[in-house]
């Protein structure tokens, strides 16, 4: 297991962070960065208007886009990006998939988080409670989180890490939902301040 660390050895970091839902993660990357440094969210990208997302992005003072499908797919949405520079692209809970458009444009740079240990559970329709649904229905005696690069299918973009969690005999959807969320809020801010500091010992 990797320790992340509180320094950086290039200039800040631009990270632009796609979400669908409340942003927890993303409250978790905001927050984990203020404290050591080394990197910023300078966009903030949502495929829902109300996405408690955005909330947050108006109270951090952190610029924001709403996309609609159409608008989603097409190259100004790249070129948009783009003027933010971003080293990583993060998907937080982000529940459309991302169109070649973006994967080829930011070619390992896209990196994405799913409450399950992949390659289970994994592909369109799994994500949130439908995937606890399944991993307790299914009788597993363990869940966790995987980080992984993007590509254009589903889930299947190379793995970078995985955390494990026990399934206790009492787990409810929420209990578990409780416990991978946890290690979603520890892991995936430290995960990106690892690749960061690859990417900065590359430049140096």
């Amino acid at each position: 297991m990797f320790t992340a660390s509180a320094t950086f050895a290039c200039n800040m970091h631009s990270l632009v962070i796609f979400a669908s839902g409340k942003g927890s993660n993303a409250q978790a990357i905001i927050d984990y960065f203020k404290t050591i440094g080394g990197a910023t969210v300078t966009l903030i990208v949502s495929n829902k208007e109300d996405a408690g997302v955005l909330d947050i992005a108006r109270a951090e003072n952190i610029p924001f886009l709403t996309v609609d499908k159409q608008v989603f797919n097409d190259q100004s949405l790249v070129n948009k990006i783009a003027q933010y520079s971003p080293t990583l692209i993060v998907l937080a809970g982000f529940l459309w998939k991302i169109p070649k458009s973006i994967v080829t444009a930011f070619s390992n740079q896209i990196i994405n988080i799913h409450p399950a240990l992949l390659p289970l559970y994994g592909g369109k329709g799994m994500y949130g409670n439908h995937v606890h649904q399944a991993v307790l229905a299914d009788g597993k005696k363990e869940s966790g989180i995987s980080i992984h690069y993007v590509n254009e299918a589903y889930d299947e973009g190379s793995l970078i890490l995985q955390a494990h969690c026990a399934i206790k005999a009492e787990d409810t959807v929420d209990k578990l939902a409780e416990r991978i969320h946890r290690l979603e809020h520890y892991y995936f801010p430290r995960t990106i301040a690892f690749l960061l500091n690859q990417l900065s010992e590359k430049l140096n």
